[in-house]
């Protein structure tokens, strides 16, 4: 789920066109006519044909050329353009969802795996709705009430409803009985408009509906993506004064990277064995101005890699030990527990490293720089986190650390990777601009959704305590921002 507080409109669309040039034959010379010449033919011997192999290659070659049914489909990638909504708080994109499609913003979140969208009901009448895109069900002819029960808690509220299945667009794919939460009860501030609601980016393993993802539905069906991955570019506001509430955002890329937003490779690094749900790393290297932070190995040690958080969450213990190398520094308490200050004038310059990699990323000031507390006081935006007891790693990263890399999420084999930011993308933070609009294009590929299982209920699965506990971060922030404000 997001949290926080400021994205460069994309002025210009980068769109990459593929270009085949077939030359023409040329004509032949004017020549001599030849002597007639014999060919003489000889009978192949018929051994390498009476395979079973060899008769469904050719059955299937000409289904492939000549019938719909068996038409071989172009694999294919898209994108979708972000909006970075209240200063870096959160990340949204669009999706078309419905027959006739409508459009609908929502938040885009890869540390949970349920899309659900707010729908048109008398038990959405609340205020803080206002402005928000509903959807409705009784006006889409594709649509399917699967009548059954659906529930996602967050820590900065609720949401419940009931699951249905319909067509749904993003990026320029489409998936067909794609099922999702047709939500009629919402908690006040859990969405800020014009977000009509989230769609979770993580794997289905995760899904409180039992539902596969959309991502996940494409990246399994065979020759629809040119490669199983996703990948973000966000932008940086949270330091321009001048800033809108909505501002562009940056680009989302399915079924390719786009070359154009990072330098150099991208160092993917893979997810622990058997840890495919959220978008799994171990924290390996953790530094503030040289001065390393020690960390213990192995699952002590995981993080998710959530842009739909806007933090950085871990256990106190280190979080703690981090501040410790920040002179002046200190823990606050009561509401605001967790959270540290530490003198403004001080330049902090934190480092990353994930896996088994030798790369330490390193985390801008200005993002480091939460909010300001008082005429000399900061408040960092490392904070501690309990997630004990719960299915979520120790570690949360969000887009405090995110928007300083090239980021790709890939399914097969399941990893992530990071990139540095080229200066095509760095140019986009804080270049004021109007936020992408929500629109319907046209469809590249489609597939069809696959069953759900039975993991709904009226409350909340264990695995999405990790978006309850992160969500906290949203109410905290808004929080400090009214105590500090001198």
């Amino acid at each position: 789920m997001h949290l926080l507080p400021h994205s460069l409109a994309l002025s210009c669309l980068l769109s990459i066109a593929t270009q085949q040039a077939v030359a023409a034959p040329s004509a032949p010379a004017t020549r001599r006519a030849a002597a007639p010449q014999t060919i003489p033919l000889v009978r192949r011997s018929r051994s390498s044909h009476n395979s079973t192999e060899w008769l469904l290659s050719q059955k299937h070659g000409i289904e492939s050329k000549y019938t719909s049914s068996g038409q071989s489909r172009k694999r294919a990638n898209g994108l979708n353009l972000l909006t970075n909504q209240n200063a870096d708080s959160s990340y949204y994109g669009s999706i078309a969802v419905g027959t006739p499609a409508i459009s609908y913003n929502v938040i885009l979140d890869t540390g949970s795996a349920d899309l659900w969208l707010a729908a048109s009901s008398s038990g959405l009448s609340s205020n803080s709705l206002s402005g928000i895109s509903m959807f409705n069900s009784s006006a889409s002819s594709s649509f399917k009430d699967l009548e059954t029960n659906f529930s996602i808690s967050y820590g900065s509220g609720s949401a419940r409803g009931t699951l249905g299945q319909d067509v749904v667009q993003f990026a320029g794919f489409e998936v067909q009985k794609q099922t999702f939460g047709v939500v009629t009860q919402v908690s006040d501030n859990l969405l800020t408009s014009p977000v009509s609601g989230l769609m979770g980016l993580g794997f289905s393993t995760i899904a409180s509906s039992g539902a596969t993802p959309f991502w996940e539905a494409l990246a399994n069906a065979d020759r629809t993506l040119d490669s199983p991955l996703m990948a973000f570019q966000l932008t940086r506001f949270i330091d321009v004064a001048k800033a809108q509430t909505l501002e562009p955002g940056g680009t989302f890329n399915l079924g390719a990277v786009n070359s154009s937003l990072f330098t150099g490779d991208i160092d993917y690094q893979s997810i622990p064995s058997g840890e495919e749900g959220y978008w799994i790393q171990e924290l390996a290297g953790l530094a503030v101005n040289g001065e390393s932070v020690s960390l213990p190995s192995g699952s002590s040690s995981y993080a998710a890699i959530d842009t739909g958080t806007t933090l950085v969450g871990g256990p106190d213990q280190y979080i703690s030990a981090l501040y410790a190398q920040i002179p002046g520094s200190q823990a606050l308490t009561g509401e605001n527990a967790g959270y540290y200050t530490y003198p403004c004038s001080t330049n902090v310059n934190v480092t990353m490293r994930f896996g088994s990699s030798s790369i330490s990323w390193p985390i801008s000031n200005a993002d480091f720089l939460l909010t300001q507390a008082s005429a000399t006081l900061c408040v960092g935006a490392f904070f501690s986190l309990d997630t004990s007891g719960t299915s979520a790693p120790p570690w949360i990263i969000g887009d405090t650390f995110l928007k300083n890399v090239y980021t790709v999420f890939r399914s097969s084999p399941a990893s992530v990777g990071f990139a540095t930011l080229s200066s095509t993308a760095t140019a986009m933070n804080g270049a004021l601009g109007s936020a992408p609009s929500a629109t319907i294009g046209s469809v590249v590929a489609s597939v069809t959704g696959t069953p759900t299982t039975d993991r709904s209920s009226t409350t909340s699965n264990p695995a999405r305590r990790l978006t309850a506990s992160v969500g906290v971060v949203a109410l905290a922030v808004s929080a400090l921002g009214s105590l500090f404000a001198l």
